[in-house]
């Protein structure tokens, strides 16, 4: 695990070719081993943070609404987007699955405030160029999923060439090993017409720019419910699903978060670990057209 993390932290966009090739055995088992990371440090980092929680708190709403439901079914829907139950849920909190229309809603455009103990973070997402991401970020905010959840990890790299400032978050655990239970599929054109990094006209190296909201994942097609918000131009292979943007007052807020600086705990570094200014997202709420909480 330590020669892992230190090629992660030493090369980032290696850090994901290192962790599907030693961790992973499977699209279950992926989202397992590297769900905490963007996939690009190691997710037992930040288990020991003091943010962090082992498991979700007695009575919250994540544990609650996971012991109200029934049993994940054994296969994916049947509509546009196939989310999948996975076969290993150790560390899951169940919700169920989203609803999956036979044709992906590519229209428009959805409104979530994340209400955070540092303040709001709104968040406008982006139908058209992440249909899927967004319906399984809707249903999840719906059921509750993220109140009560800590955004367990904070980077700050910004040593040439390694280039990622992103705060992440959607972890009921808290710890950056939790998922909803199932996953679903990449949706990377947005990703892919991003500005190329410089010196990577090939474009396998590409600006998330500031604002950027996307999903955290643990190899292809291994979405769940992490996500990351961008606070700084950082360096990334198109391998994150983009899925819409925070505004500029959610901006302002993770500045603030950001330049609290970084707890590294026992295992991290001044670059990556826990956010020092512990933030938790007291709740996730829709607003705006179509807002139903």
């Amino acid at each position: 695990m330590t020669s892992i993390r230190s090629a992660w932290f030493i090369h980032p966009d290696s850090a994901t070719r290192s962790a599907r090739s030693t961790r992973s055995t499977g699209p279950a088992r992926a989202t397992r081993a590297a769900a905490a990371v963007v996939a690009l440090a190691a997710t037992t980092a930040l288990a020991a943070a003091p943010s962090a929680t082992a498991v979700p708190a007695p009575g919250s709403s994540a544990t609650a609404s996971a012991a109200a439901r029934p049993a994940p079914p054994g296969g994916p829907t049947t509509g546009a987007c196939g989310f999948t139950p996975l076969e290993d849920r150790t560390y899951s909190t169940w919700v169920g699955l989203p609803p999956d229309p036979k044709k992906a809603q590519t229209h428009g455009k959805a409104a979530v405030v994340l209400q955070t103990n540092r303040g709001d973070i709104p968040l406008v997402l982006d139908k058209a160029g992440a249909p899927c991401t967004v319906q399984s970020f809707l249903f999840l905010t719906r059921q509750k999923f993220y109140d009560g959840t800590t955004c367990h990890r904070l980077t700050a790299y910004h040593t040439p060439p390694a280039a990622l400032s992103v705060l992440q978050c959607g972890d009921p655990l808290g710890t950056g090993w939790g998922d909803p239970g199932y996953s679903f599929k990449d949706e990377l054109t947005t990703a892919q017409a991003l500005t190329n990094w410089p010196g990577f006209p090939d474009g396998s190296r590409k600006l998330y720019p500031r604002g950027t909201l996307a999903m955290a994942n643990g190899g292809p097609d291994t979405n769940g419910s992490q996500f990351f918000l961008v606070y700084e131009g950082s360096r990334l292979r198109p391998d994150y699903t983009v899925f819409g943007h925070v505004t500029e007052e959610g901006m302002q807020v993770l500045d603030q978060i950001a330049a609290g600086g970084i707890d590294p705990g026992t295992e991290g570094t001044p670059q990556d670990g826990a956010p020092a200014l512990t933030t938790v997202i007291e709740r996730a709420k829709r607003t705006g057209a179509g807002a139903t909480r």
